[in-house]
C-alpha cells in the first residue's frame, strides 16, 4: 500500500513543477477510492492513482477531459499538467484546475426534482457528443458501459449469501431482469461513476460533475443507478422522464445499482456499518420501487 500524503504531493510538486512549489497543498474533504486528490493552491488539484489498477485513468483523462469540456454546460475537471512516476511513487499523476462546490447531499439541493432533471439534462449532453473514437468499455472503467453479464457470478453469489437478510427470490428476479436486455444502439459517452461522492452542488443546485476515472463508451445505464442510490420517488421519476429511457435500459441501471449495493454489503456486513447500512437500505428501495413490475 502506497502512503498518499501531504508530504508524498509536496515532493513531487517540488522536484517536478517547482514553479507551483510555494503552494499549499492540503487534502480534500471528500477523496475517491481509486485516486487521493489535493488541493494545490486555490486553484489547482492534484490527483494521484492509489493504485496499480487506477493508472489507465490519468492518460485517459488527459486525452478525453479537454475534449469534453468544450462540449459540455457545466464544468469539468480539466488537465493543466501531468505528472511523472519517481522512486517515492511509482506511477503517473495529473494537476487539474479545481472546481469550486459542495459534495451534494440531500440536505444541501434546494429542490431534489430540479437537481434530478439538471443531472438528467447533463447525461444526455454527455452521450450526445460523438463518441465513435472513444474508449469502448472494458478492463481500463471496470466495464462500466459493458453487458451486466460481465457480473452474474459476483452478483449471483452475493444474492445466495445473503438470503437469510434479502429475500432472495426477489432479487434474483430483479437481476435476471436486467440481464434480459442489452445496449442495441451505438455506443454513447459514459461517465461511469454518477454518485454522491463525484456531484457538486453551489447554492443549492447542480454545478459540478467530477472525477471521470471510469470514463467509457458503451451502454449507458450504469450512469442511471443513482435513481435508487438518492433520488426518492418523485425525483427518481423526474430523472426517468428527463433521460427518456426505454425499460429496458432501466432494468439495467436497477441491475447496476443491485449489483454496487449488493457487493458493498457483502464486503463490510461484518466490518464497517456505516457502509453496510447505506448498501442495505439502496436494496430495500431497489426491492419496494420495483413492487409493481414484480406483482
Amino acid at each position: 500500500m502506497i502512503k498518499i500524503d501531504s508530504a508524498l504531493v509536496t515532493k513531487l510538486i517540488k522536484e517536478q513543477f517547482p514553479e507551483w512549489a510555494h503552494l499549499e497543498i492540503k487534502p480534500v474533504k471528500v477523496s475517491g477510492h481509486d485516486n487521493r486528490t489535493f488541493h494545490l493552491g486555490i486553484d489547482m488539484s492534484v490527483r494521484l492513482p492509489s493504485a496499480l489498477g487506477y493508472v489507465p485513468q490519468v492518460e485517459k483523462e488527459q486525452k478525453w477531459l479537454p475534449i469534453l469540456e468544450q462540449k459540455l454546460s457545466l464544468p469539468i475537471p480539466s488537465p493543466i499538467a501531468k505528472g511523472k512516476a519517481n522512486e517515492e511513487y511509482p506511477f503517473p499523476w495529473s494537476i487539474n484546475k479545481w472546481i469550486e462546490g459542495e459534495t451534494v447531499t440531500r440536505e444541501n439541493v434546494k429542490d431534489l426534482k430540479q437537481f434530478a432533471n439538471d443531472l438528467g439534462e447533463f447525461l444526455i449532453e454527455l452521450q450526445s457528443i460523438d463518441a465513435s473514437e472513444g474508449p469502448l468499455a472494458g478492463a481500463h472503467n471496470f466495464y462500466r458501459g459493458a453487458p451486466l453479464s460481465v457480473y452474474d457470478h459476483e452478483s449471483r453469489n452475493a444474492i445466495k449469501n445473503n438470503r437469510d437478510v434479502f429475500d432472495e427470490s426477489i432479487l434474483t428476479r430483479l437481476w435476471d431482469l436486467a440481464l434480459d436486455s442489452k445496449w442495441e444502439r451505438d455506443p454513447v459517452w459514459l461517465h461511469g461513476d454518477i454518485a454522491v461522492g463525484n456531484i457538486l452542488v453551489q447554492d443549492g443546485k447542480l454545478s459540478s460533475v467530477i472525477d471521470f476515472g471510469v470514463l467509457g463508451v458503451g451502454d449507458p445505464s450504469c450512469d442511471a443507478a443513482i435513481a435508487w442510490t438518492f433520488f426518492d420517488n418523485e425525483s427518481r421519476k423526474v430523472f426517468k422522464d428527463v433521460l427518456n429511457i426505454d425499460e429496458g435500459t432501466w432494468n439495467r441501471a436497477r441491475g447496476w445499482a443491485l449489483w454496487k449495493a449488493l457487493i458493498t454489503y457483502e464486503e463490510h456486513k461484518n466490518s464497517d456499518i456505516i457502509k453496510s447500512k447505506e448498501a442495505y437500505n439502496v436494496i430495500l428501495t431497489i426491492v419496494e420501487d420495483s413492487t409493481i413490475i414484480l406483482s
